[in-house]
């Protein structure tokens, strides 16, 4: 099997500031055709900020689509062919006032693959270097500081639900556990 799906037919049914939504229709591998919901998305970026006393900022905000308040590691979206890098720079300073010294890059996770193009590039942040907070214009943050230690514990007991949240710091964790010599 070669798994491969091949485009026949696209229409883009919705174009928004940050996503277009496209109906395709594609050949599937036995002949027959199926329909393809796409959501197109620029990509971003997650970053976990830790200072050097393992503490790490998160940011609380509301998210419209759940109707709730969200904790989340600080985030955004790239703009257009951004580089990811300098996209989590950004984010860092918007959103929490922050320069690191280091910027780790953990890799990139395809956030819902199903239907979705978003890729999201996550990031350690370290050796902080704090200035002021400039988040954009209709963002509305709270910084929260936590130990590394007590994150690992939400993300476990299921407080902590935001995907790339959830992502980074269990990707950190791992991280952080190499470079002290722990398993590989």
């Amino acid at each position: 099997m070669k798994l491969i799906e091949e485009t026949v037919d696209s229409q883009i049914v919705f174009r928004g500031k940050i996503i277009t939504v496209r109906l395709d229709t594609a050949k599937l591998e036995n002949g027959k055709t199926a329909s393809r919901e796409v959501v197109e998305h620029p990509g971003g970026v997650c970053i976990l900020p830790m200072e050097d006393d393992g503490t790490v900022y998160t940011v609380r905000q509301f998210r419209y689509p759940f109707g709730r308040v969200t904790e989340e590691l600080p985030a955004g979206k790239l703009d257009g062919p951004e580089d990811h890098r300098l996209a989590a720079l950004r984010e860092l300073s918007e959103e929490i006032g922050a320069e690191p010294e280091e910027l780790v890059y953990l890799g990139y996770l395809m956030a819902s693959p199903g239907f979705s193009s978003e890729v999201l590039h996550m990031y350690l942040a370290r050796g902080l270097r704090h200035g002021e907070q400039h988040p954009d214009e209709d963002e509305f943050l709270e910084v929260e500081r936590t130990p590394f230690s007590i994150l690992v514990e939400r993300v476990m007991a299921g407080e902590l639900t935001d995907a790339k949240t959830v992502a980074v710091i269990l990707k950190t964790k791992e991280y952080l556990s190499r470079e002290a010599g722990g398993t590989k």
